[in-house]
């Protein structure tokens, strides 16, 4: 698998608040990302072509 990097604009206050809470759940804030979109409906049209 490749990996992708997706930046996500946050305020300071926003970011250090995710980073505190995903160290007292003990996971990480990628984890977060990946059930989200794991949850998403299936698009549909599943055309999709590398960039």
């Amino acid at each position: 698998m490749k990996n992708k990097r997706l930046n996500v604009r946050l305020t300071d206050k926003r970011y250090y608040k995710l980073v505190i809470l995903f160290t007292q759940i003990d996971r990480t804030i990628s984890s977060l990302v990946d059930e989200w979109i794991d949850s998403l409906p299936e698009p549909k049209n599943q055309n999709i072509t590398e960039a």
